[in-house]
């Protein structure tokens, strides 16, 4: 069983930056793909970006190119999204979640690909 505990949401101007952090234990960080959903309120909840296996291969959605960075830190159980620019369309409960992946190069985008899922962090982006 993989636990993942999100941290760093906040309140933060238009245009300003945060860094959400997802730490991952109980399980083989490496074996895992890991992904950044949101969700705001009366929305479904949205795939943000996601990092493979290795770390070799990220994807993004198009609104975020640019602007948000995924990464990962093995040696911490630890990943990460690096948000700039941040807009006030950006503001939801982020998620971090974990899928086995059988390749090192995989990338996940969909949210039934995860099986396990942080408990949220909230960001908030004033305008």
């Amino acid at each position: 069983q993989v636990q993942l505990v999100e941290s760093g949401g906040g309140l933060v101007q238009a245009g300003g930056s945060l860094r959400l952090s997802c730490a991952a234990s109980g399980g083989t960080f490496y074996m895992y793909s890991m992904g950044w959903f949101r969700q705001a309120p009366g929305k479904e909840r949205e795939f943000v970006a996601a990092i493979s296996r290795s770390g070799g291969n990220t994807y993004y959605r198009d609104s975020v190119k640019g602007r948000f960075t995924i990464s990962r830190d093995s040696a911490k159980n630890t990943v990460y999204l690096q948000m700039n620019s941040l807009k006030p369309e950006d503001a939801a409960v982020y998620y971090c979640a974990a899928g086995m992946t059988s390749t090192g190069g995989s990338v996940r985008i969909a949210a039934r690909d995860y099986g396990y899922w942080g408990q949220g962090t909230q960001v908030t982006v004033s305008s």
